[in-house]
């Protein structure tokens, strides 16, 4: 007789012996899920069912027009304003390109959500000038896939969304509390970079006046992130609206400004957002029904015993293992569907220890984040390598020493929860779970 390990077993062997082949990750992930379906009771019916509901919620529609507005923003160019405006800030640091291409990744993670476009931004933009001034392309191809990972912390993020959309966990919440690990990843690769990365080409400081245009150059698109989190914030429209608000922006008063001649490009451009919207949509349907297969055959219920077993109710050592967990799950796995897989033994162990929703969240997306630049997947570090034009290998070991900045990041998430769930707390208490005091003045957080 068949038992339950042994075919969630099969379906993980089938899945990851099929995506080393070079099969689509969505794909593998629905053979696996079908394969096993053949020795439950289960019908096929009840399978495409579950495809359907994973991508059946509401809060999923934020994806795509924060795809469209990182579309938008590259090509209409619109995005070396604020490269012109990392320049003239940071740029006659040691290491100067090296700190412009950290600062300019914080600036777009706050408008894209996406660490594929910023990937992609960043090798077009500066990675020829850091070749042409002599930086070694491996540290280059390391340094942008690692900043690139920002995208995924400093709101709006997509990886936010999918998380709070199939966790029941406040989006806003996730958005505010993404914020503090994104800055500290982002000094930390500043600081990396001042002390040990090359010295580039030392440019003297920009002059107030040059600073001041650059300002102004890109006071329109930086306006987006406030538009964002501001209506987010203020309770005026949610992560979805907030999306759509942030494209007719674009539409209707940065293109327009900036750069009239792209209107005619515009639904071409369009038509690429729908396309890359239909890579992480069909990953978020077989993840799902994955997921749900996974949890028909009680693998959850194990897998967090023993967690469990292991670590008791105590949370720290609960959020350690499960970060130890991901870190290798994300070496294997995009962090989307590893998120919607994994998604009931989150919560389960959530619920056990008794850690706030918003803390688990940050604290996950933070390690499946640091898995985009980790081999042997390391989708963010292959895009880099490919656009630099260097073997992934050479790209992989001058990431290494960038390892020490995520890890010291998320052991700080984990470890003091108050700083990172400060701007939640402050802004939208009730994503964190505070509520309002009896005597009407303030809140009261658990």
């Amino acid at each position: 007789m068949t038992t339950n390990g042994m075919l969630i077993f099969l379906m993980a062997f089938l899945f990851l012996f099929l995506g080393y082949l070079g099969v689509p990750v969505a794909f593998a992930l629905i053979a696996g899920v079908l394969v096993v379906t053949a020795f439950t009771p289960v019908g096929l019916p009840s399978i495409m069912a579950q495809l359907f509901n994973g991508i059946d919620v509401e809060a999923l529609l934020a994806v795509p027009f924060f795809l469209l507005v990182g579309e938008l923003m590259t090509n209409a160019n619109v995005t070396a304003r604020m490269i012109t405006l990392s320049q003239a800030l940071i740029g006659h640091l040691r290491g100067g390109l090296a700190q412009v291409v950290t600062l300019f990744s914080m600036f777009f993670a706050g408008v894209s959500g996406s660490s594929a476009a910023d990937v992609a931004v960043l090798s077009r933009s500066i990675g020829p000038d850091m070749k042409r001034e002599g930086y070694d392309t491996g540290f280059t191809a390391a340094l942008i896939a690692s900043a690139s990972t920002m995208a995924n912390l400093i709101p709006p993020s997509i990886m936010a969304v999918v998380y709070g959309a199939t966790g029941n966990v406040s989006i806003g919440g996730l958005f505010l509390a993404g914020v503090v690990p994104g800055l500290l990843i982002g000094i930390g690769l500043m600081i990396y970079s001042h002390f040990f990365g090359p010295i580039g080409i030392m440019r003297p400081r920009a002059p107030m006046r040059e600073v001041t245009a650059a300002m102004k150059g890109a006071a329109v698109p930086t306006v987006i992130p406030v538009i964002i989190m501001g209506g987010i914030l203020s309770g005026l429209f949610t992560p979805t609206e907030a999306g759509v608000v942030a494209v007719a922006y674009i539409l209707v008063v940065a293109i327009p400004l900036i750069n009239r001649g792209y209107l005619r490009q515009l639904p071409h451009d369009m038509a690429m957002t729908g396309l890359l919207y239909s890579i992480p949509l069909i990953t978020i349907a077989a993840a799902s029904a994955f997921g749900w297969m996974l949890a028909y055959l009680r693998g959850p219920a194990v897998v967090s015993g023993w967690i469990a077993s292991a670590a008791g109710n105590d949370p720290m050592m609960i959020m350690l293992l499960l970060v130890a967990l991901f870190i290798i799950v994300g070496d294997f796995i995009d962090a989307i569907p590893a998120i919607i897989i994994f998604m009931p033994i989150i919560t389960e162990l959530t619920r056990n220890a008794n850690v706030n929703p918003v803390h688990m969240g940050v604290v996950i997306i933070v390690t499946l984040a640091f898995g985009l630049i980790t081999p042997p997947y390391g989708i963010c570090l292959l895009m880099a390598s490919k656009f630099i034009g260097v073997r992934f290998g050479r790209a992989m070991i001058a990431s290494f020493p960038i390892y020490v900045v995520f890890l010291a990041t998320i052991l700080f998430c984990i470890y003091f929860p108050d700083v990172v769930l400060w701007l939640p707390k402050h802004f939208l208490p009730e994503s964190v779970g505070c509520f309002k005091n009896p005597s009407g003045v303030g809140y009261i957080c658990p």
